[in-house]
């Protein structure tokens, strides 16, 4: 699944220096709070080892048993802890969220500046991106894992690649909006070398714009993942995934039901934070967008 943000005119990179948290709290709360509840997340997941119990300890004596105070969640099928894998899971969900987001967007970064600002190369470069884009996500992802042994970095790469096409149309657009300002051309002009005009005036309009599709990038990884281990083409069956916890949980639906919205709670409201996120970076780097909503 791929998202691609429209346009919008560049936005200067002097935006970013003027936020402060306070400020942002009361005139943007939608991207404050998304954006706490995305940072305590990250958080909660990287600090699981030091609350949450072992997420592959089986013990057959204990399956499908209900919430307690030792197991908050229950128990699964296999008398696994189901909050320590949910826990667990976050970690598998939002590396692959976050690394294909960093490698999506660092890729179409540098191609949509070349493209942009490279007239010759344009032609070529977006046919290929054409190409990439009418890729089915899930499909690759099949014919990757099919091919290899799988593994996280089999899913990230598959994830990635169909990812990049949407950012670099994105900022192909922002290029070809700014190289023909004034002072970029003055730039150039004064005797400016290009390396130094892209950095210091072009690629900094870029960066709003990417962000905010990098949020969107992100809840489509995220989703992407949890779909692709429900299917059996993710991470392994034995490692804790929201995805594959959904998938095999789901006969137990109506004796064990936290075994299965315990993941679903979580996958939704974390693709839901991140998608609001971006929204509202949207609305903050680009109020007139806002106006018009």
């Amino acid at each position: 699944m791929t998202l691609v943000s429209a346009p919008t005119e560049a936005v200067p990179i002097s935006v970013l220096r003027t936020i402060k948290l306070p400020r942002l709290a009361k005139r943007h709360p939608l991207v404050f709070a998304s954006g706490g509840f995305v940072l305590l997340l990250i958080l909660l997941a990287l600090a699981a080892p030091l609350y949450a119990g072992d997420p592959l300890n089986v013990d057959p004596f204990k399956r499908l048993q209900p919430p307690t105070s030792e197991f908050w969640f229950g128990c699964d099928n296999l008398g696994r802890d189901v909050f320590a894998r949910t826990v667990f899971g976050a970690q598998i969900s939002l590396m692959v969220g976050l690394i294909s987001t960093a490698t999506a967007a660092l890729a179409g970064l540098l191609i949509g500046i070349i493209s942009g600002y490279n007239r010759r190369l344009d032609n070529i470069i977006m046919r290929i991106m054409d190409g990439l884009m009418s890729i089915p996500t899930i499909l690759l992802a099949i014919a990757l894992v099919s091919l290899t042994r799988g593994g996280v970095g089999i899913l990230i790469v598959a994830i990635t690649i169909p990812q990049i096409p949407s950012v670099a149309r994105l900022v192909r657009s922002v290029v070809l909006s700014v190289r023909e300002r004034p002072y970029v051309e003055a730039a150039l002009c004064g005797g400016a070398r290009l390396p130094k005009v892209l950095w210091r005036h072009i690629l900094p309009s870029t960066i709003p714009p990417l962000m905010v599709q990098s949020a969107n990038v992100c809840a489509s990884a995220i989703l992407v993942e949890a779909g692709l281990s429900f299917l059996g083409a993710g991470v392994s069956p034995e490692i804790p995934s929201w995805g594959n916890m959904i998938s095999s949980s789901r006969i137990y639906l109506a004796t064990a039901p936290l075994t299965v919205f315990a993941p679903g709670i979580c996958l939704a409201l974390t693709i839901l934070a991140v998608n609001l996120l971006g929204d509202g970076l949207r609305d903050l780097f680009d109020p007139r967008s806002k106006r018009r909503g």
